[in-house]
């Protein structure tokens, strides 16, 4: 296991996270700019952790590719990456930087730290996930959890190593959800009250991998639109191989498209039954 301990930074009333960040664990066979990229994020997630205190971690330095505001930590691992894209002459479609054309029929699709309000604070629930997708088409991914270097990797066309639990119902099923927000409050308690466990982890690559391994049942956007294609570009690879499905609660296609202003309400499921009744329950549009 690589990586120091830090002591708390005593400037800092919140310190700096006190926790060594692993190597992931690569499986055989990981295309080498996606394992490449794996680890220039991890290198570079642990260095932040050991140079910067949370506050400093969490502080918006810039405007991302999609518009909204970049934390600290993001920019520093979605930089690693792009050296990394840049070394192998692939494109890059990242949240944070956005769209690099290197002329390219490989584009690494990447999120580059999924949870980071998680992951300045030290909540242990953030990762890595990437997609090679070639002319548009995601053929290989890798999400991995950067507190515990665990890594899902999954190859379009090749038997997965993963299962989901096979699900199909959502009465009593475990759920996870984002957060409640006022404008979806009817929609995500019409999911709350027929699940039986609602979790928030607010980590959406980690949630949809451990709906493939059957670790849960669903994880879904109530409506919010919140998701851009690279939050769920790795769980289009890894969930349907292991039995489930990935849609949108309005049937909009999901599609590798370098305009990250495009938003998706995302449902990930054990099944594809499940996924649309989940998808019909957020809409009202389910039987009553």
């Amino acid at each position: 296991m690589s990586g120091s301990i830090p002591m708390n930074d005593p400037a800092s009333p919140s310190g700096r996270i006190a926790w060594p960040v692993p190597d992931p664990h690569l499986p055989s066979g990981v295309h080498p700019a996606l394992a490449a990229a794996t680890r220039a994020a991890v290198t570079a997630f642990r260095a932040a952790r050991e140079t910067y205190d949370r506050a400093q971690l969490a502080e918006k330095v810039q405007e991302g590719a999609d518009g909204t505001p970049t934390m600290r930590l993001d920019i520093l691992v979605d930089t690693a990456i792009a050296e990394v894209v840049n070394a192998h002459r692939i494109n890059l479609l990242s949240e944070e930087l956005g769209h690099i054309d290197n002329g390219s029929a490989v584009t690494l699709v990447t999120d580059p730290v999924d949870g980071t309000a998680n992951a300045a604070s030290g909540v242990p629930l953030s990762a890595f996930a990437g997609v090679i997708a070639v002319d548009g088409v995601p053929t290989e991914a890798l999400t991995c959890w950067l507190d515990t270097g665990r890594c899902w990797h999954t190859v379009a066309g090749q038997p997965s190593p993963y299962r989901t639990n096979g699900r199909t119902e959502l009465d009593g099923a475990a759920v996870s959800l984002l957060r409640p927000q006022q404008h979806i409050a009817d929609a995500w308690w019409r999911v709350a009250t027929r699940a039986a466990r609602i979790r928030i982890l607010s980590t959406s690559c980690l949630e949809a991998v451990l709906v493939a391994e059957g670790s849960t049942d669903a994880f879904a956007d109530a409506g919010s639109d919140t998701h851009r294609i690279v939050d769920l570009a790795a769980a289009m690879v890894t969930v349907p191989a292991a039995g489930g499905a990935v849609i949108d609660v309005h049937g909009r296609p999901l599609e590798i498209d370098p305009d990250l202003t495009r938003r998706w309400s995302g449902v990930v499921a054990a099944t594809p039954q499940l996924a649309e009744e989940l998808a019909e329950t957020i809409r009202g549009t389910e039987e009553q």
